[in-house]
């Protein structure tokens, strides 16, 4: 049986996240408000509305207006918008890269991005040599076997990475690498280069190569990569690509925002 007590807390947390969207919403809508506006749009007392904007406050998506004491949108929610936009703008502006890039390598390009334990590929475009047109967009590939999910991996903040590379990992192929130590030690590799390779390490036959594409914060947001049949795509052949791999890289973070000093 649940407890009452457990229950009646859920219900009060509910309670106050619907009241801040309220309050977000109401700022929004009119620029500013204080809080006797601010407490009789939710229906509170004006204790418990001001309680509730410090605590918006407190995380800057609200702001006070110097002495008045009306409360404003705090940058914030334009952080928060700015990761929502970045992650959209990432998609529509990838398919065009991808698009251009398969063109002039003739290979299949890819674009991906971490959820989870898992790299997901978002677009994708096939060049003039692919021998097969296998559409990756939607799939879920592991990051430890794929050179995009190294290039997550090796960027990923080490609290997020450490979990994901608990115990053995799980073998494709005999190429594919099990050892977390062994697969950290390659990811140390990748941030000095650059760039990742794997080569059969997912499945017989299949090379790829994969650079970071970072976002308007300086944060690798998702990995580009090319990836062929390994008769055509050889291991030399596939470092070549490295450079037009992260030219292309580099002009879709900057059109993320993303500029390097």
């Amino acid at each position: 049986m649940r407890n009452p007590e457990s229950a009646k807390g859920a219900a009060t947390t509910v309670q106050s996240v619907d009241r801040a969207i309220s309050a977000l919403e109401l700022l929004a809508k009119e620029g500013e408000a204080g809080i006797t506006d601010i407490a009789a749009e939710l229906g509170v007392h004006k204790s418990t509305a001001s309680r509730l904007m410090s605590a918006l406050e407190s995380r800057h998506l609200v702001e006070k207006l110097g002495k008045r004491g009306k409360y404003a949108i705090g940058f914030g929610v334009v952080r928060l918008a700015g990761a929502a936009m970045s992650r959209l703008d990432l998609a529509t502006l990838g398919n065009q890269t991808c698009l251009s890039l398969a063109e002039s390598l003739g290979e299949t390009v890819n674009i991906a991005v971490a959820d989870g334990g898992v790299a997901i590929n978002i677009s994708q475009a096939f060049g003039s040599a692919s021998v097969t047109a296998r559409n990756w967009t939607g799939r879920r590939t592991p990051l430890h076997a794929t050179s995009s999910g190294k290039v997550l991996l090796a960027y990923m903040p080490e609290q997020q990475r450490v979990p994901l590379l608990h115990g053995q990992l799980e073998r494709y192929t005999p190429s594919t690498i099990v050892q977390p130590d062994e697969l950290l030690a390659e990811l140390g590799h990748v941030r000095k280069a650059g760039y990742a390779a794997s080569f059969e390490e997912l499945e017989l036959g299949m090379h790829a190569v994969a650079v970071p594409v970072f976002g308007g914060e300086g944060r690798v947001i998702a990995a580009m990569s090319a990836s062929g049949p390994s008769y055509r795509l050889s291991r030399e052949r596939a470092r070549q690509l490295i450079g037009p791999l992260t030219d292309a890289a580099t002009a879709l973070s900057a059109q993320l925002g993303h500029f390097p000093k």
